[in-house]
């Protein structure tokens, strides 16, 4: 899952992400004002530190040098000048006072001129541990290695920044505290390092917020638009589960409902409706159909001897037997009409004439021989007298589609070849098949049938000339050990050796060699 969708199907998660942008939002704009304080305090010290020290080199070179040069000059030049009339300052005492000029403008900057080896007659400078650092550091540098030190300190509010820059005596100076008797030493150099020159800048970072105004402004109104639109994010997701809820809930009964359906229709028309190819309206084709039809034989008294309960679901079980014979061979079961069967091949699908009447005769067979199977369960049941199915088939043109009303139509077949396949039904024997010669004249090649005596029907001028299938029940899975089945008109056979008792079967022996007796006088006459 890409991170775009695993945030839209979580939006109160995206709304936390854009709350947490938002709450760092200023602190990486603080972060980068103290990386900007920092980085033009640093240049605002470092242009103020040069500044100064040209001053005091003018000072040095320019006044006091050229004063120094002149021959019998009566300005003194002295660290107390403020005591003598005419006097004027050295550099060094320029420059303490000079950062003291500077320290009055303002608490933001600062400067100072401090050294370890002060005048006797002066008060020693309080040197921090900053100051007394870079103080070792420049003597104990080659002078080609000295470079600005700086420390950058504050808190979160302001920043600061302290420069520290060697003072290296020069010429002029070397000559003058080598002989002054106020001077700590007496071996200065050209080039030693006297005193350090620190530059203090401090600014409030939130002086420079003001400068990103046109930004602040951009990030409040690109703030707004994300939080409104997280908002309409979560209330549309919101909608979208409450739909998608709805929409299982519906899913789920409209699928409840459509089983519920599709049992009241045959598989075929029910997935040519649900899948569009098929349209709910009153319209119908002619085509050539094979058409099937079957009942029970005495049914009527088949059902005087069973309770309703038993005779439901016996009936179920035969209607649920066929109807999966039926199923597996492509059948379309039109309808069930009290205990007869009416189903036919060719719509809604088709392979052809041929293979359609193939097909029906094939399930015609095998439900007879399912047939067989299930009496031999019911009678170990107790029914006295199980189903016997007759099957009629015919081929021949029918019109096939939605009968009835605008608000209640039903899917079948109409035409006189419906009737004929039911008529052809009427002659079968039980638990035998006729068909037509429209359906024997296709399926001839696989199947062995018999012409039986001419018929005719009303609306049909014709005679009809009906076939018998013969070995129905070649094949076909056989009776369980042990038992006996075999039954027609006028004889009625079954035995299941293995639940009689040895005095039953005695007595039974008995009987059928006195059956077969009887057989054999009635032929010799």
């Amino acid at each position: 899952m890409s991170a775009a969708r695993f945030f839209m199907a979580r939006p109160i998660w995206f709304a936390a992400l854009v709350l947490l942008a938002l709450v760092l939002l200023p602190v990486a704009v603080w972060l980068d004002l103290s990386h900007l304080s920092d980085v033009s305090l640093k240049s605002q010290a470092t242009s103020l530190n040069t500044v100064i020290t040209d001053i005091r080199g003018y000072y040095a070179k320019n006044v006091v040098g050229r004063i120094l040069a002149a021959p019998d000059t009566k300005t003194v030049i002295t660290h107390n000048y403020a005591d003598i009339p005419g006097a004027i300052p050295i550099p060094a005492r320029m420059s303490l006072e000079l950062g003291d000029l500077i320290g009055q403008r303002g608490e933001t900057v600062g400067y100072r001129f401090v050294s370890d080896m002060v005048f006797k007659s002066r008060e020693p400078h309080d040197l921090d541990a900053f100051e007394v650092a870079a103080l070792n550091r420049f003597r104990t540098e080659p002078a080609e290695k000295r470079t600005l030190i700086t420390e950058v300190g504050g808190s979160i509010f302001d920043r600061q920044i302290r420069l520290a820059a060697p003072v290296v005596m020069a010429e002029a100076c070397v000559a003058c505290h080598n002989t002054h008797p106020e001077s700590p030493k007496r071996d200065w150099k050209v080039g030693d390092v006297r005193a350090i020159q620190e530059v203090t800048l401090q600014q409030p970072i939130a002086a420079n917020l003001f400068s990103f105004k046109y930004l602040f402004a951009y990030f409040t109104g690109a703030a707004i638009v994300g939080i409104a639109f997280a908002t309409l994010q979560w209330r549309q997701a919101r909608a979208f589960r409450r739909l998608n809820s709805e929409l299982e809930e519906s899913n789920s009964f409209l699928a409840t409902v459509s089983m519920k359906i599709s049992k009241y229709l045959s598989p075929q028309v029910y997935k040519s409706i649900f899948s569009g190819e098929r349209d709910v309206v009153i319209s119908t084709e002619r085509k050539k159909l094979t058409i099937f039809f079957s009942d029970i034989k005495d049914f009527t008294v088949t059902s005087e001897r069973l309770q309703p309960e038993e005779l439901t679901r016996l009936l179920n079980e035969y209607f649920t037997e066929m109807s999966k014979i039926a199923h597996e061979h492509g059948a379309t079961v039109d309808k069930f009409i009290g205990d007869a069967i009416l189903a036919f091949f060719g719509d809604p699908e088709t392979k052809g004439p041929r293979e359609d009447a193939k097909a029906c005769v094939a399930m015609a067979i095998a439900m007879q021989r399912r047939m067989v199977q299930l009496n031999t369960e019911w009678r170990r049941r107790g029914i006295e007298k199980p189903f016997q199915a007759r099957m009629g088939i015919n081929t021949g043109y029918c019109n096939v589609g939605n009968f009835g009303s605008a608000d209640r139509m039903d899917y079948t077949i109409i035409g006189a070849e419906a009737n004929l396949a039911a008529r052809l039904e009427q002659i079968a024997e039980p638990g035998g098949i006729v068909m037509s010669y429209e359906t024997f004249a296709l399926v001839e090649d696989g199947v062995r049938a018999h012409a039986l005596p001419s018929i005719t029907l009303k609306g049909i001028s014709r005679p009809v000339i009906p076939y018998a299938v013969d070995d129905i029940h070649e094949a076909t899975e056989t009776a369980p050990s042990g038992v006996i089945d075999e039954f027609s008109d006028g004889a009625r056979i079954f035995l299941d050796i293995e639940r009689l008792s040895a005095a039953e079967r005695a007595r039974l022996e008995g009987v059928l060699v006195g059956a077969v007796g009887a057989l054999r006088r009635r032929q010799e006459v």
